[in-house]
């Protein structure tokens, strides 16, 4: 009797936010995309994608593949990646298979995962002695002083 029709504004809005504010978007297994990914949101990819990825987290799920480079704030990878990858922090799980450069900052590598390609540090330079032979694989470990 009194029932007042609702306007646009007293609608409920759709809101695609978790509560840390920020978006999180899901390409399942059965999905394949040809063309370049570019995301401010987390990414969860369980297919396959054929083309660059931009965005400020990943995870790769076992059955993915990513033909491509990858460029991450973070990044959790557990499937095929053939192409560069460069990560601020990196987890590469047991089942991941990388063909391709590894750009890092912080650095998980689970026992059994595959890494075919260099791994660098961000930021990091080759010293003067060694950078004559850019071909050549080097691993420099640091030791504590304990």
């Amino acid at each position: 009797m009194f029932s007042k029709k609702p306007t646009p504004e007293d609608k409920p809005v759709a809101n695609n936010r978790n509560p840390s504010g920020s978006t999180f978007s899901v390409l399942g297994s059965d999905t394949a995309i040809k063309g370049d990914i570019s995301a401010s949101a987390d990414l969860h990819i369980d297919g396959r994608v054929e083309g660059d990825i931009v965005c400020a987290g990943l995870v790769q799920g076992e059955t993915s593949e990513i033909v491509g480079g990858v460029s991450a704030e973070s990044a959790r990878l557990a499937g095929q990646v053939h192409g560069s990858i460069n990560a601020r922090e990196l987890v590469i799980l047991k089942t991941a298979r990388i063909h391709g450069d590894v750009h890092y900052e912080a650095l998980t590598i689970e026992q059994g995962a595959q890494v075919d390609g260099r791994l660098s540090p961000r930021g990091a330079q080759m010293p003067k002695d060694l950078s004559a032979n850019e071909s050549e694989s080097h691993l420099i470990l640091a030791t504590s002083s304990d």
